[in-house]
């Protein structure tokens, strides 16, 4: 559905350090940095664009889709070594349906970031 998500972040460093280690599980690399900040992605069809703000950024929820549950797991792991706070360890969250697999993080702005998978255990 989304092309690109931007967001500004309080602390460039920090932010851009955090994305890139949390989501390296799922294949996220920079594929442009300038004055403008970054962008990631890891499929080419869709990227995560950062800057710096000294504004307030407003907490976002942002999920990631996994292709498998040890991705949601690798970046549960990645994310608290990166100095995300846990928000929710990996698992089923059959509330949402019976294949809801997803951990979740709080980055450095506050942000709910979540990796999921939909796909039954392989």
């Amino acid at each position: 559905m989304f092309d690109h998500v931007v967001f500004g972040v309080s602390d460039y460093d920090e932010s851009k350090a955090f994305f890139l280690k949390a989501l390296e599980p799922l294949g996220v690399v920079i594929v442009a940095e300038n004055q403008l900040g970054i962008e990631l992605s890891a499929d080419d069809k869709t990227s995560l664009c950062l800057f710096q703000t000294d504004e307030k950024p407003s907490h976002l929820h942002l999920a990631f889709a996994a292709e498998n549950r040890q991705q949601v797991e690798d970046f549960y792991r990645a994310a608290l070594a990166a100095g995300g706070k846990d928000n929710g360890e990996p698992g089923l969250r059959p509330h949402y349906h019976a294949n809801y697999y997803a951990a979740f993080v709080i980055g450095p702005d506050g942000h709910n970031i979540e990796v999921v998978c939909h796909s039954p255990e392989a």
